[in-house]
């Protein structure tokens, strides 16, 4: 611990800079979206401190929280705007094949058959009706690893 604050005495930015670039490495790696705005404000304070405000490592520490949660917050904010409809997340690949043409792979029995859509066959479950195979239904819904169809 000593070392780190002998570090920070001479030369503050460091420890900044390595703070900012290890939350940036976790963020790339676990893509969160979290540690976004915290290795931003880390990488804020440590040009701060590199441009020559020596504040000690509390006051320094004070900004990095409040520049954290303002940037968290305002971002939260930003993205309410550019998407208001609250849609689902692009990497939820279930909800985005709701509204797409299957093609029927094999034949429905007791309401179970299964469907191709968006390169991969999917276990799918159909309320009513006859879909022979070959012949094309409507995902409605998903639901873990089948999705809800219906004929039309």
């Amino acid at each position: 611990m000593d070392a780190i604050l002998s570090l920070h005495a001479a030369q503050p930015w460091w420890i900044w800079l390595a703070i900012g670039v290890a939350l940036l490495a976790v963020e790339a790696a676990l893509s969160t979206e979290w540690l976004l705005w915290p290795a931003v404000a880390a990488g804020v304070v440590a040009v701060l401190t590199a441009l020559g405000l020596r504040l000690g490592l509390g006051a320094e520490t004070a900004i990095f929280a409040l520049l954290t949660a303002g940037m968290t917050l305002m971002s939260r904010r930003l993205i309410q705007r550019v998407n208001p409809d609250d849609s689902a997340d692009v990497n939820d690949r279930t909800t985005r094949l709701v509204g797409q043409q299957a093609r029927v792979v094999e034949t429905f029995v007791a309401g179970r058959g299964r469907v191709f859509v968006s390169g991969a066959e999917w276990a799918a479950e159909i309320n009513a009706g006859e879909a022979p195979v070959g012949t094309y239904v409507t995902v409605t819904d998903a639901s873990g690893a089948t999705l809800k169809v219906t004929t039309g």
